[in-house]
């Protein structure tokens, strides 16, 4: 059958429609039909460069649409940003959601718990490739001890940096966390039409490791319950150094204050910064860029001379919705999606990290600049808590308000963080 990919695109407009319409969560039961043909529908996460994730979909697609006769998908690449609105709407109107969606791994225990994701642990744990799944990418898909899904990529971020700026001006790739502020500073002073470090005030993962790094922590659990901990003295100082760079000398917070990961990235791969914190997942857009042959990657420094800042441990996953009409078919395709040739694919393509160990391995060993990202593993890597308040602490933006406030000069760190975690708590013991 004729493959029917779509490609569609999301306005602020429209987005905002969503959110304002879409009504609250309810638990939403299987359809009990399960339909061998007829349109499956899938969600993937729109890419900084898509083109390459596209090419590597469409052709898993034209072999799944081969393998069923009497079988469309249709594809919605979806914006990372506002994917809880829409998947939010998804799950209370199975008439207008999709079979198969493209979820990340902090998202897994709200959708859970929301009553979203099939339970897919009978054909998971019969799949053979599932064996070779990584144990910590593993665990992303579970919870209580039941498989909501199959993992689609690990990434972790690390310190893209232009080696002909830093060449030029006598810089060396920096070893701490004091002396990646000073290069990006010196940078900015020699070079006013660069950012120095190009940050945004919504980048929440590019945020992270400076209060890690600082010994600061999100939440801290005690009893099975979580507790914010954003507001404690060590957060606070990895908040005081991340808002640090929003400034003149760095990055305007004019420009850069409503930035997210992708806008970094973008910045980077068009010559518009000296430096980014991006993932092994950035690698193709950056290829693609201005900057090609002439950037390097290092791990992002901690605060210790020579030590690596932790990095957030994050992922993609490919799940299947509860209220699918076409279970077996979304199975199978999930499968093909998140298989072991498809990753490899992607890895080629991306740069995404394979799930499976033993396929992580060969694509390491073939792609030098991989190394980066691997030792950033290797140093240890942290994670969002596990709880499903975690869903509604993202979606209502508490951390990216948080560094906005402090950055547009309306609160200053104490205060900012101090209302962050008031939310939190209040998310976290609404979960309970």
């Amino acid at each position: 059958m004729k493959l029917s990919v779509r490609f569609v695109g999301f306005t602020a407009l429209a987005t905002a429609l969503v959110a304002a319409c879409a009504p609250q969560t309810s638990g939403t039961s299987t359809s009990g039909r399960d339909e061998k043909t007829g349109t499956v529908r899938v969600w993937l996460f729109q890419e900084v460069d898509n083109q390459p994730k596209q090419r590597v979909v469409d052709a898993v697609i034209a072999g799944f649409e081969k393998a069923h006769r009497g079988t469309d998908v249709t594809v919605e690449y979806i914006p990372v940003e506002t994917r809880a609105q829409r998947v939010k709407a998804a799950f209370n109107d199975p008439d207008s959601a999709p079979d198969v969606i493209e979820y990340g791994n902090t998202d897994t225990a709200g959708y859970v718990r929301d009553g979203g994701l099939a339970d897919v642990t009978r054909e998971f744990n019969a799949w053979s490739e599932a064996e070779d799944t990584d144990p910590t990418a593993r665990q992303s898909v579970t919870v209580d001890g039941k498989v909501y899904g199959a993992p689609y990529f690990v990434g972790v971020r690390a310190l893209y940096y232009r080696t002909d700026v830093f060449r030029e001006l006598g810089l060396h790739a920096p070893k701490s966390q004091a002396g990646l502020l000073s290069a990006a500073r010196r940078i900015r002073a020699a070079k006013p039409g660069l950012y120095g470090l190009a940050v945004g005030g919504a980048y929440i993962y590019g945020a992270m490791p400076f209060i890690w790094a600082n010994g600061g922590d999100l939440a801290t659990k005690k009893g099975g319950a979580y507790s914010s901990a954003i507001d404690s003295p060590a957060a606070r100082k990895g908040i005081e150094a991340y808002t640090s760079l929003f400034g003149d000398d760095n990055c305007p917070a004019a420009k850069c204050a409503g930035m997210g990961g992708n806008d970094t990235v973008t910045a980077f791969a068009s010559g518009k910064a000296a430096m980014a914190i991006g993932g092994d997942f950035s690698h193709a857009a950056v290829e693609a860029g201005k900057v090609k042959g002439k950037y390097a990657v290092v791990p992002l420094p901690g605060v210790k001379p020579g030590s690596i800042a932790p990095a957030f441990a994050g992922g993609n996953n490919i799940g299947v919705l509860k209220s699918t009409s076409h279970r077996t078919l979304a199975v199978d395709l999930m499968k093909r999606l998140t298989s072991k040739t498809t990753q490899g694919e992607l890895f080629d393509a991306m740069g995404f990290l394979p799930t499976f160990t033993d396929v992580r391995q060969q694509a390491a060993a073939g792609k030098p600049y991989v190394k980066p990202f691997v030792q950033t593993l290797a140093a240890g890597t942290r994670f969002v808590p596990a709880s499903p308040a975690w869903a509604q602490i993202d979606s209502s933006l508490v951390l990216p308000t948080m560094f906005q406030e402090i950055v547009s000069g309306k609160k200053d760190v104490a205060a900012a963080s101090a209302d962050a975690a008031k939310k939190m708590d209040d998310a976290f013991g609404a979960a309970r």
